[in-house]
């Protein structure tokens, strides 16, 4: 099977479109650049399409590569023969390649080998033939060197029949189906953990019993988890009787004295390999599965995250809470760059409340502040509400922003680059600041699984996660768009065809010889030739720029349509900016070629009807229900305003003031059945919830979502 039908038999998509992407994808074409930009091509293919593409390109790549190693194992054996050969070639998974390669693999010294060292060989076979009699006679000939006697060379030869057994690819299929089909997975704790405090947050799986195939990924990561930190013991388990009757039917066909030998080895290999090495596999395809579950919500919540509603630009003066180190207090330009920085003491044990006050207020003053952001760590709720007790001149917004992953930016290359004149502390509020500001740009700094929005994130597959996060981070960050003149590295450097070391040349350059004026500029730049000019132009935005398009997505290989249109029209290009009843007035069929068709320029006309439109919704005030300040201030049936702060399978957690978040079970979503989460709350969604209970030991709180 080609690599195109391969494709075409995982997605269902069009041939042409297939192959169209494929090849833009060989020509090192991103995805957010073959969506934007090359709709003909592909047949206007979406990212989630072209993604998936990718996803089996890589897998039947590697499935290739696969094969060509073990071919060639094979071949050096000189056990290849052509029946083989066009078994391995032909075979569509991983898993019934490595079955085939089984019996070829050089592993360890078994028991069976050692029986085929002592010459026990042709007894299996005599065995396996099952028309022998007087199998004691026969075996007493094989009494030499180690074998002692006529019981230990039988021994030997089950051992031999048992490897053979294990290595059968329709045995191992059927074993696989049933352990598919039927196979339960059970916990019990182990005694001597019991009492730990550490085991007490798995106590629900201290004794548990459920179906593989059904259990929940949240519910299979943890008791992974728990397994691995010593708290229980896990086994997966199947029918045994059902599975060794369904081996021997495959493999008796006479009733003599073989026959009892041939069920002995059946059951040998049965426990001795085929369940432990197929249970094990079991496991971890369900594993696999639990992850991509696990990384599939991790990259939602990642998305509506990054995707969180900007302030803009504006002058932000930031606090980092804190009781006995104070608040940090940082003043910030429109752009984010740092103006002022200082600490404060409102709080216990200095209570210098009213010399905070008159600093906050001149520095207000001083500054021009026009919005407050408070981190939602320690101290956050007494330094909102100090801070609303303050009489400012001009009107400030107060916002409260999540501080996850602000050390993990203020500790790290990155910050210190940055700010290397300053302590983490200061590095962390201005953070703060940026992120209520631009998250987006703020967020890319931070390696996203410190970011705290997945599930089990450090569970899963870390190379899956990392790189499912980083299409997120890519597709977001183009989504938008860059401002040029702006834009950190760690934001340029997912800008579609630009990278790490081409985002530090565009910066490096920018210092050197001041702000961009055009789009085209940036060739000027080291080593970004015409590739990444091309994959990357369309992403870049450069304000004030003397030709307009350079504000938009309109990308530069399309300028000249522009031109055109507006030549038809008698306009200037400017003029067509935002003139909705002008752009109306064309016929997009004239300007139609061979490589630009309707998709593109419907999206032409889209853009300059609205330049740069920022896809985020603009940041909006919110306020906790002041009265409650910790969970003892929680009773039953209130209702509560507050911020999802995390989506799960199972549920999403909501910020309601308090240094514990609450959960809305997903049973508590709806009235109706919830199939998505996602379908029903988002990330930063401001929600109202009602309180249902309250366990205070295990500082576990129980939401309704009210609609």
């Amino acid at each position: 099977m080609s690599l195109i039908s391969y494709i075409i038999s995982q997605t269902k998509l069009p041939e042409l479109s297939v192959k169209n992407t494929v090849e833009l994808l060989n020509e090192d074409a991103t995805i957010p650049f073959i969506s934007r930009y090359r709709k003909e091509r592909t047949g206007n293919l979406d990212e989630v399409q072209i993604g998936d593409i990718v996803k089996y390109k890589e897998q039947f790549e590697a499935l290739e590569k696969r094969k060509t190693a073990v071919l060639k194992a094979i071949e050096e054996q000189d056990a290849l023969t052509p029946e083989l050969k066009q078994k391995i070639e032909s075979v569509q998974d991983l898993t019934a390649l490595e079955d085939l390669y089984l019996p070829f693999k050089k592993s360890r010294k078994t028991k069976a080998e050692t029986a085929r060292q002592n010459g026990l060989e042709p007894l299996a076979k005599i065995i396996m033939s099952q028309n022998a009699s007087d199998l004691g006679s026969i075996a007493f000939k094989y009494i030499k060197g180690n074998i002692a006697s006529a019981d230990d060379a039988l021994e030997g030869a089950r051992h031999i029949i048992a490897e053979w057994i294990n290595e059968r690819t329709d045995i191992r299929t059927n074993i696989r189906h049933q352990l598919e089909r039927f196979a339960m997975i059970s916990t019990k704790v182990v005694k001597s953990k019991i009492e730990d405090e550490d085991a007490q947050k798995f106590r629900d799986y201290f004794d548990w019993e459920e179906s593989l195939s059904r259990i929940p990924s949240h519910r299979l990561l943890a008791i992974l988890r728990a397994e691995t930190e010593g708290f229980i013991k896990s086994k997966i388990t199947i029918d045994d009787d059902k599975a060794l009757t369904k081996i021997e039917d495959r493999i008796i066909r006479a009733n003599n004295e073989s026959t009892e030998h041939i069920k002995m080895a059946i059951q040998d290999a049965y426990k001795r390999l085929l369940l432990p090495s197929l249970s094990n596999e079991a496991l971890q395809n369900a594993k696999i599965k639990a992850d991509e579950a696990a990384i599939s919500v991790f990259a939602k919540n990642l998305k509506q995250l990054l995707l969180g509603s900007p302030l803009g630009e504006k002058r932000i003066l930031a606090i980092d809470p804190g009781f006995r180190s104070g608040c940090k207090v940082v003043c910030l330009d429109a752009q984010g760059g740092l103006l002022y920085n200082e600490t404060i003491y409102p709080h216990p044990p200095k209570n210098d409340t009213l010399g905070a006050m008159k600093k906050i207020s001149s520095l207000s003053e001083a500054y021009q502040i026009e919005a407050i952001a408070i981190g939602n760590g320690t101290a956050s709720r007494e330094t909102e509400a100090f801070i609303r007790k303050i009489r400012f001149k001009d009107d400030i917004q107060v916002f409260v922003v999540s501080e996850a992953g602000a050390s993990i930016y203020s500790a790290s290359k990155i910050a210190r680059d940055e700010f290397p004149n300053y302590d983490v502390t200061v590095r962390g509020s201005v953070s703060i600041g940026r992120r209520l500001q631009d998250p987006l740009a703020e967020l890319v700094k931070i390696d996203a699984k410190s970011i705290g929005v997945g599930q089990y994130q450090h569970d899963v597959d870390q190379t899956k996660l990392k790189k499912e996060l980083d299409v997120v981070v890519e597709s977001c960050v183009n989504a938008v768009g860059v401002n040029l003149n702006t834009a950190s590295a760690s934001l340029l450097s997912y800008v579609s065809g630009i990278g790490p070391k081409l985002a530090e040349n565009i910066v490096n350059y920018r210092d050197e010889h001041g702000a961009f004026s055009s789009r085209k500029d940036i060739q000027k730049v080291p080593r970004l030739g015409a590739k990444a000019f091309e994959q990357g132009a369309g992403f870049l935005r450069v304000k004030s720029a003397k030709n307009p398009l350079d504000d938009s997505a309109v990308h530069p290989e399309s300028y000249s349509i522009v031109e055109k249109m507006a030549k038809d029209l008698g306009k200037e290009v400017s003029d067509l900016i935002g003139n909705t009843s002008e752009l109306q007035k064309l016929d997009l069929k004239k300007y139609c070629t061979d490589t630009v068709g309707l998709p593109t320029l419907q999206d032409i006309i889209k853009e300059l009807e609205k330049p740069g439109l920022d896809i985020r919704e603009q940041a909006k005030v919110f306020t906790f229900n002041q009265n409650i300040k910790t969970i003892n201030d929680l009773e039953e049936g209130q209702l509560l305003p507050g911020i999802i702060n995390n989506v799960t399978n199972f549920g999403a957690f909501v910020d309601i003031g308090i240094k514990e978040s609450g959960l809305i079970h997903v049973s508590n979503l709806s009235d109706t059945f919830v199939t998505d989460v996602n379908a029903h709350v988002a990330l930063h969604q401001q929600v109202i919830v009602k309180v249902l209970d309250v366990d205070i030991p295990r500082k576990r709180i129980q939401l309704k979502l009210q609609k």
